[in-house]
């Protein structure tokens, strides 16, 4: 069964960490069946880690 990434749980994790988490949401996400627990869990954390990469990468100055 996969865990579901919260943004709490997200809080304070880098960029680069952010999308490591997003590629095994991903992969967690297209090895399960559709309508499974397993898939809705993945699919919710695919939502919050992507959000998560949105507001940090709206708040980081760019060069």
């Amino acid at each position: 069964m996969s865990k579901i990434f919260t943004a709490a749980a997200l809080d304070g994790r880098s960029i680069p960490e952010l999308r490591t988490l997003f590629r095994k949401a991903h992969e967690e996400m297209v090895a399960s069946e559709a309508g499974s627990v397993d898939r809705c869990n993945a699919i919710a954390s695919i939502e919050n880690i992507s959000r998560a990469i949105a507001e940090r990468s709206a708040n980081t100055p760019t060069i």
